[in-house]
């Protein structure tokens, strides 16, 4: 790996950090009581994103915007889930909403999933192509 990728992986991991902060003090300062929805809407929003930071970091260099088939990765949240980032990244944003407050914007999560779907398909296409039998034994031994 060279000194460009290991400063691109560590700059993306960085703003994502910066942004998981950013939206937690954003949230806590958001106005209105803190009911119960919204404080199980920030238990998710915080785990949510915890958890997509820590998918990120398991999955490495092999991130890509783009469906690409750099290395199977099966370890860690990879070992139960297929597709963590999207699994926990749709969790936070729930638990954004919940914190919220807006109903109308459950819509968006809706059509987010639906995009989620999509692209993980696009993904597994891909990955069956490169990895075949090995990316078959994983995918029956995992969810999503």
């Amino acid at each position: 790996m060279g000194v460009s990728r290991d400063l691109k992986f560590y700059f993306f991991l960085g703003a994502q950090a910066v942004s998981m902060a950013v939206w937690l003090v954003l949230l806590a300062i958001w106005p209105g009581p803190w009911n119960l929805q919204r404080v199980v809407g920030g238990v998710l929003l915080f785990a949510g994103m915890a958890l997509v930071l820590t998918a990120r970091l398991q999955l490495g260099t092999s991130f890509s915007i783009l469906p690409r088939a750099k290395k199977l990765v099966t370890h860690g949240l990879y070992s139960k889930i297929r597709n963590p980032i999207y699994v926990f990244g749709t969790i936070a944003i729930a638990g954004m909403l919940l914190i919220l407050q807006k109903p109308l914007l459950w819509a968006l999560l809706a059509a987010l999933v639906l995009v989620q779907v999509v692209r993980a398909r696009r993904e597994a296409a891909v990955l069956e192509a490169n990895f075949g039998e090995e990316y078959h034994a994983y995918r029956k031994q995992t969810w999503f």
